[in-house]
This record gives structure tokens, C-alpha cells and sequence, in this order.
């Protein structure tokens, strides 16, 4: 009887479940990144950009003849002295050739001291009329060229003994040793870079810029620099040298900046060049910010009251690091700028700062 019970009793509590409140629902307000703008964002406008620290001077030294390397004296870093023995070649083949040289010379030699000896026979057979004048001028011409092989031959021997001296490589200037292009055991060829060396003095900053940026940057402009090891301690810098043709890798131009007060600054090193304008900026959204109906372009604000309103928005250009606005925002409108296209107008949302500095380009 207890499990008839059971079964009877079963339509009754599904009744009473039927008849229960359904529980409420918590509604879930979504979250969007946001970027924020305000009045002083829109009307600064600094450019920076990252590079390293080089010497003012720095120079490549190479043999002056090609062999193979027998010694390097020197490492990366080596503080070396004007004069200083830096490398050495083999130095047998230009020991050899400047060994012929000197056989040559007493070759020329003797044939010029018997050209003399028969000239003066010649002109001694001459006066008395035992030869023509045409053997003496015969004569004359062969001493002169016995004379002309000697002069070549010393002047092939100087330069043999030039070329055995060009085994050594001797640094040029005091400096600093930055880069070392070759090892002992190396066949290197005339002019083949060995060693990079900077010299002491004056430090600059060498960066790249693009070719959209390239033409806002002239010689003579001045620059604020960081060094990272010292973000603190800022230092003036004035462009120097803007590079006429970019990079065959970046397709960017270099551009040097002097830096009169950088001496103390280690080679190498990383520092930030920042670029003032004071031209009016147009401001610079993500392109995730960006969404667009046809022609038109919009992006999404939200309100103080938390709520998403679409804005048009005359778009400039589209560029790799953002689009460029034709016009300001308000101060304080805060941009959506991920997910957009997943948005809808007047719905309530909970806005995440982004927390990063707007990108702001200068008006060309």
C-alpha cells in the first residue's frame, strides 16, 4: 500500500511546483574598454621615438692587403691608443715579394752600370772615328732605358716593403672598440671591415623614423632625451643629421641627434627622443575603435550615466597605428575601443579604463 501511496501523492507536489514563483534573475551589466580624452590630450602633441647611443665619430678599420689572419690583440670594449697593434696577417707572401722587388733592383742596377760602361766606349770609339754617330745615339738610348727599369724597380720595391708593413693593423685613433668583424684564422681581403671603433667625445642618439613622420623632423630642431638607465634626468639634444634615403631592410631614415651634455653616457645604451609640436594634433583612435556603415565612419562613447551612444566621425586616414579624427572630441568622452561591433545604442554598460596615453599625431 505504501508505494500506491507514493504514486498518488506525485501529482500534487507538481501542482504545487507548478504554482511557485520562478526566481529572479540578476541582470549582468557588460563590461567595455574604454579609452579616455581630454582637453589637455587633444592639444599636446609629442612624438618619441626609441634608439641608442652612438659615438659622434666612429670608423671601420680594414687591412690594406688581403691574407689570411694570424692574430687579433684586442676584444669588444678594449680601450685602445693611437698607434696600438690591433691584428696581424700572415706575413710570408708580402715577405716574398718584397724579397723579388729587391732582386730586381740589383738586376736594374747592373744593366744600368753596363749601359754607362758602353756609352763611354761608344763615345771614346767615336773621337776617333771608328764608329758612326748613330751607335753613340744607339748607346744613349739604352742607358736611358736601363735607367728607367731601375728607377721602376725601386719603386716597386718601396711599394713591396709598403705592402709587408700593411700585415700590421694599427689603430688610428684612440677610441673605444665597438665591434670586432673578424677572427684569427680568417683569409679577410683588402678593405674588409675588422674592427668598428668609436672615438672619445662627443655622444649622440641615432633613431628611425618613417616615411610618414620623416618630414616633420628638420636639422637644427631641438629634442628632449631620456636615457633608461636615468629616466629621470633628462637631456636637450639637437637634430644634427636627417638621412636623405631609408633603410633598404625598415624602409625608415635615420636621423642623429647631438648630444652636447652626453659624454657620460656608456656606447650602446637605449635612451627616448621626444619631438614638441605646437601645431594644432588631430587625434589618433585604435582602428579596433572604429566602425564603419558605408562611408560613413562611427565610434561608440559612453555617457555619464554609463550608457552607449554611437557618434559619427569624419575620418582623415586610416595608418598602421590608428585612425586619424579630422575633429576633437570632448573633454572627457571616453571611447570604446574593443568589441564595438557587438555594441547597441542606449544599452547600459560598466566601463574599464584602459589606462594608456593617447596616441595623438601632428596636422601636416
Amino acid at each position: 500500500m505504501k508505494p500506491l501511496r507514493l504514486m498518488s501523492a506525485l501529482p500534487l507536489l507538481g501542482a504545487l511546483a507548478a504554482c511557485s514563483p520562478p526566481a529572479p534573475e540578476t541582470p549582468v551589466t557588460p563590461a567595455v574598454l574604454v579609452r579616455s580624452f581630454d582637453g589637455a590630450a587633444n592639444a599636446a602633441s609629442v612624438q618619441t621615438y626609441t634608439g641608442e647611443i652612438r659615438a659622434r665619430f666612429e670608423s671601420e678599420l680594414a687591412f690594406r692587403v688581403g691574407g689570411k689572419m694570424t692574430e687579433r690583440s684586442v676584444d669588444v670594449g678594449a680601450l685602445v691608443t693611437r698607434g696600438q697593434l690591433l691584428a696581424r696577417l700572415d706575413p710570408q707572401d708580402a715577405q716574398l715579394a718584397a724579397t723579388a722587388a729587391r732582386s730586381q733592383i740589383t738586376a736594374a742596377e747592373a744593366d744600368a752600370a753596363l749601359a754607362r760602361a758602353e756609352l763611354k766606349r761608344t763615345e771614346a770609339l767615336l773621337a776617333k772615328g771608328f764608329v758612326s754617330a748613330s751607335a753613340l745615339d744607339t748607346q744613349r738610348a739604352t742607358l736611358d732605358a736601363a735607367e728607367a727599369r731601375l728607377k721602376q724597380a725601386r719603386t716597386q720595391a718601396a711599394t713591396a716593403s709598403n705592402q709587408t708593413a700593411y700585415t700590421e693593423l694599427h689603430a688610428d685613433s684612440a677610441g673605444v672598440i665597438t665591434q670586432v668583424l673578424a677572427e684569427a684564422g680568417q683569409v679577410v681581403s683588402a678593405g674588409q671591415a675588422v674592427f668598428r671603433i668609436a672615438r672619445p667625445g662627443e655622444r649622440e642618439l641615432l633613431i628611425y623614423v618613417p616615411e610618414s613622420r620623416i618630414g616633420s623632423i628638420e636639422t637644427g630642431e631641438a629634442v628632449e632625451v631620456r636615457p633608461w638607465i636615468a629616466q629621470d634626468q633628462p637631456s636637450p639634444g639637437i637634430v644634427r643629421e636627417v638621412s636623405p634615403v631609408a633603410d633598404s631592410a625598415t624602409r625608415t631614415y635615420g636621423v642623429r641627434i647631438s648630444l652636447p651634455d652626453g659624454d657620460a653616457l656608456p656606447l650602446g645604451a637605449t635612451a627616448t627622443a621626444s619631438f614638441s609640436r605646437a601645431q594644432a594634433s588631430r587625434l589618433v583612435l585604435p582602428l579596433s575603435a572604429v566602425t564603419r556603415n558605408g562611408e560613413q565612419a562611427s565610434i561608440w562613447l559612453v555617457d555619464g550615466e554609463s550608457r552607449l551612444t554611437p557618434v559619427a566621425v569624419d575620418v582623415l586616414a586610416f595608418r598602421e597605428d590608428g585612425a586619424v579624427l579630422r575633429d576633437r572630441l570632448p573633454e572627457g568622452s571616453r571611447v570604446v575601443v574593443a568589441g564595438v561591433h557587438k555594441l547597441v545604442a542606449g544599452a547600459a554598460v560598466r566601463p574599464v579604463e584602459e589606462g594608456s596615453t593617447p596616441a595623438l599625431d601632428v596636422k601636416r
